[in-house]
């Protein structure tokens, strides 16, 4: 799914959406999910100029960008990618990420060649089993003083 984000009036209590992705694309993430944070590391190894930043769903934000994008908060079976006032979930999320890290990843882009159903389907089979795979940590990931500007708070 790739869609506008709707932007909020910076009412008392809420997150501002428009300055957390302001400094460019922001990967919103199960800070649980042990594949999850893997993917985040292997985006962080690759792209060290700091392009891509991160927040995990469980977060203020990350709740505020799936309140939004009226997505589950309880079910967090997707990566969302926010950037400028443009959301990518699913499949969609993890293409763009690859055409941002560019180089040899940038071959992901003939995934959209294919169907949206298919390639949301693939993506579903994985994100419901991920969890069985790969495990869960018991607390969002906290990261180290020199990532720390890396992530959205």
């Amino acid at each position: 799914m790739t869609e506008d984000v709707p932007s909020d009036e910076g009412e008392a209590g809420t997150v501002d959406l428009a300055a957390a992705v302001e400094d460019g694309p922001v990967l919103f993430f199960d800070g649980v999910c042990n594949l999850c944070n893997g993917a985040v590391q292997f985006v962080i190894d690759r792209d060290p100029r700091g392009r891509i930043r991160f927040a995990s769903l469980q977060s203020d934000v990350g709740r505020a960008v799936l309140d939004r994008l009226d997505l589950p908060q309880d079910d967090l079976e997707t990566v969302v990618l926010v950037e400028g006032t443009r959301a990518y979930t699913k499949s969609a999320a993890a293409i763009r990420v690859c055409e941002l890290l560019g180089g040899v990843y940038g071959v992901a882009r003939v995934g959209w060649l294919l169907p949206r159903r298919v390639r949301d389907w693939l993506y579903d089979r994985v994100a419901e089993r991920r969890y069985d795979w790969f495990g869960r940590k018991d607390q969002c990931m906290v990261p180290t003083p020199e990532l720390r500007s890396r992530f959205v708070e």
